[in-house]
Order: C-alpha cells, then structure tokens, then sequence
C-alpha cells in the first residue's frame, strides 16, 4: 500500500481545474483590446502597403504574363522543330525569326509614319483649300447658308496659324511620346517571350516543386494540357491575325488608303482579340479611311463585313479546331476586364487567360463533382 502510494507522488503532475493555463491569443485580446486594435491595423496597414506595390507594379505584371502566353504560343513551333534538330538550334531558329520580324515591321512601319505624318502638317492647308473648292462643298454651303462656309473658313484659319500649329506639334509630341513607350513595352514583351521560350521545361519543372511529391505527376500533367491548349489558341489567334493584316494591306493598298501598313498592323493587333478586336480594329480603319474620300470609306466597309463573316465562318473554324472553345459571351467579358485592367495588352492576355480556367475546370472541378455519386454520410450526435 506504501508503495503505491509512493508511485502515485513521484508520478508526473497533471493539469487540474487550479493549474494555470497558458494564456492564448484570444484570452490576451479580451483582456488587452489595444493589443487587438494595433493587430488589425498593422494588418490593414501591411494591405494597403501590397496593394500599392501590386498598383505600382501592374504594367510589369502584364508585360510578364503577355511574354508567358507568347512563349507558349511559340513553344510547339520550337517543339515541331525539335523533331529533327536540338532544342538549342531550335530555340535559336524561332528566336532569330521573331527578332527579324520585330525587326521589320519597325523598318516597315516607322518611316512610312513619320513621312505620312510630316506630309499631313505639310499639305494640311492645302488640303482643306481644296476640300473647300470642292462641289460637294460648295453644294453643301447652298444648302446650309453661310453657317457652314464660316465654320470652314474658321477651321482654314486655325490650320493656318502657326501658334496654332505649335500647339497642334505639340500634341503630336505627346502622341510621339506614347508610340515610343510602346514599342518600349513591345521591346520587354519579346526580351522576357524569348527568355521564357529558352527556359520553359525548366520554369515548368521548378512550379512542379512547389507542390507536394504525391501530386506531382497530376499536376505536370494538369500543366502540360493548360500549357499546350494555351500554346495552339495562342498559334490559332496569331494566324487569324496574320492572315487579316495581309490581306488588310493587300487590299487597303489597292484601293489607295492613307497608310496601308499602319492599317494592316492595326488591324493584326485587333484580330489578337477575337470578336471585339477585329470589329474595333475594322471600325477605326473604316473611319481613318474617310481621310481619302467617303467611297473609300464605303468600300472599306463592305469588305471588312465580307471579311469578318469568311472568318467567322470558314477561317476560325478550321484553324482554332484544335484550340479550346471559349464562350463568345466568356470571350466579350475577359476581353472588356482585361481591358480595363491592362489596356491593349491586358485585353491580349485575357482571353488565354479564360482559355486556362476552362480547361482548369474542365480537368479538375468537374472530374471532381462527377466522383461525388452519393451523399455523405451523415453521422448521428
């Protein structure tokens, strides 16, 4: 009896309802609220610092994913030349064939602007002198009174003036300034496509680290469908692209619109964006088309209608068989977000980025709601 007794002291000693407890972190906020209001507004204060980070940080943000998507886009090129050469040379042949068609289009574009814009200062008098010569005006100005010859007269004035022009300069500056920091964009954009394009199995294998071993091979192979159904839409929007910028400059150069190549590359960069860019794309060349004369305008017109119908119709639907549909309504939405969020590029990048939540969806979340064939169990208190 003594020695269990004697067990039951040197036993170790357990928690009873005297013992104190440690204190936790709710207990020490109900008993110290200036602990918990100095939390919170460290939390608060830690937000607003990442959130202003994130605002100050948003361009390189969309720089980044838009040269991701494009080396996605330019990753099964280099894949289908990697059948008969090393991934090296094959890196090196798409890297040399975008730079030379970067390249180009600088070399193509560049001048004939600066030339059409130094001809439309030069000639711009001019231009409106016989514009007011014209019978359409005059037959116009019987029409209306002399309310309209005034408003033309002052307009001949304005372009007449040179504080006038000074000014008008000076806005072109701007708009010089914003072109510049464009193609500085576009500059990143194809520096950080090319690095990514060189390094894209490593990039995908040091993302599969991040998650457990044992998820590993489901998440490569998540990766691979998502990279390669983002790389063949890329391919397909780009070759719906191409395929309107030729045919834009073919056509608008035939019927002798103002700056053909400037119109083509605007027409290219709105086919990126299908449904929404190729219409605003053909709005803005229709109307850029009036500077010549209203029949041009017309013709324009009619043969961007034409032209929206052969691709909704024949070219989409045999160059995108492969890539993923997505909604048209899906397609307006991510484009208008991507929009505002990004501008142009933001828009470019949306709607891969919608193509990678449907196939995320298509692959993960309905796999896993159609496992879900009975209830749970539901266990009695």
């Amino acid at each position: 009896m003594r020695r269990k007794n004697d067990t039951a002291k040197t036993a170790t000693p357990t928690h009873t309802a005297t013992t104190p407890m440690p204190r936790s972190v709710a207990s020490l906020a109900r008993t110290n609220p200036f602990m918990l209001g100095l939390m919170g507004a460290l939390g608060v204060l830690v937000a607003l610092v990442i959130g202003g980070i994130v605002d100050q940080l948003a361009t390189v943000l969309v720089y980044i994913g838009v040269a991701i998507f494009l080396a996605l886009g330019l990753d099964p090129i280099v894949s289908f030349i990697e059948r008969k050469l090393p991934r090296p040379a094959a890196v090196a042949i798409v890297v040399a064939a975008v730079v030379l068609a970067f390249v180009g289009i600088l070399l193509a574009i560049v001048p004939i602007l600066v030339e059409q814009i130094s001809n439309l200062i030069e000639d711009g008098p001019k231009m409106v002198q016989d514009f007011m010569a014209s019978a359409w005006f005059k037959d116009v100005s019987e029409q209306f009174g002399s309310t309209f010859d005034d408003a033309a007269q002052g307009v001949l004035s304005f372009i007449q003036d040179p504080g006038n022009i000074l000014n008008i300069s000076g806005g072109v500056f701007a708009v010089g300034a914003g072109i510049a920091s464009g193609f500085t964009g576009v500059t990143i954009v194809l520096i950080l496509t090319l690095y990514f394009m060189a390094s894209l199995r490593s990039m995908k294998k040091v993302a599969a680290r991040f998650v457990p071993a044992y998820q590993r091979d489901t998440f490569s192979g998540l990766l691979e469908d998502v990279s390669g159904a983002v790389g063949r839409y890329v391919m397909g929007q780009a070759s719906l692209a191409l395929v309107n910028g030729i045919l834009s400059l073919i056509f608008l150069s035939i019927i002798q619109a103002p700056v053909p190549a400037l119109l083509a590359l605007i027409a290219f960069i709105g086919s990126m964006i299908p449904l929404v860019g190729t219409l605003a794309a053909s709005i803005i060349n229709s109307l850029i088309c009036l500077i010549v004369s209203p029949v041009t305008a017309l013709i324009a017109i009619i043969y961007y209608l034409i032209y929206m119908q052969i691709e909704a119709y024949v070219l989409s639907p045999r160059i995108m068989s492969k890539a993923v549909a997505v909604p048209g309504a899906l397609v307006v939405i991510a484009a208008v977000a991507g929009g505002a969020l990004g501008g142009i590029l933001g828009a470019l990048v949306a709607i891969p980025v919608a193509a990678s939540i449907i196939i995320i969806v298509q692959k993960v979340v309905f796999p896993a709601q159609d496992r879900k064939k009975t209830p749970p169990a539901v266990t009695a208190p």
